[in-house]
């Protein structure tokens, strides 16, 4: 597994994760404004997948998709979805050598060209702070039992991997 595919399974499975956290949640708290970020869970759910989109149709050079569904169910289902996206984009890059080769930015006024390498860690990265926020969130909500949600425990849980195993270098 190369370096981006772990930054992109992680970024995905760590949302995903809290995501399911944040299912038994009412509308209400969902929506409830807290004075941090985007102002509420549901909303910064939204956005961190809303980035993922944006960035892969850009990389992909498409038109940007609709983004409509905010029920816990239709992100998981909208984070699925460009998950997979992403991490066969990253392949794609990753395989065919073409980390500097650039996409055009059409949503920058003017348009800019940017390095899919760039790209690709930029959206692997992003939601990182984003998640940092829904766990205060979720904290303020009264959610128990949150993950940490780190690279290293979503690696022993993903690949099996213990802890201590014995270092091959």
């Amino acid at each position: 597994m190369t370096i981006l595919e772990r930054l992109l399974q992680h970024d995905a499975w760590t949302t995903r994760a809290l995501l399911d956290l944040s299912a038994p949640l009412s509308d209400a708290e969902l929506d409830r404004e807290f004075d941090i970020g985007h102002r509420s869970l549901r909303r910064t759910f939204s956005h961190i997948i809303r980035n993922m989109e944006g960035w892969c149709d850009l990389m992909l050079a498409r038109p940007q998709r609709q983004r409509s569904e905010t029920s816990i169910a239709g992100l998981k289902e909208r984070l699925d979805v460009v998950a997979a996206e992403l991490l066969a984009l990253g392949r794609s890059v990753t395989e065919g050598k073409r980390e500097d080769d650039c996409f055009l930015d059409v949503l920058d006024n003017p348009p800019r060209h940017k390095t899919f390498g760039g790209g690709l860690v930029h959206v692997a990265t992003h939601g990182m702070h984003h998640r940092a926020q829904c766990l205060y969130l979720l904290r303020q909500l009264g959610v128990k039992n949150l993950i940490e949600g780190d690279a290293l425990g979503w690696e022993q849980q993903h690949t099996g991997h213990p802890a201590d195993s014995q270092p091959s270098v």
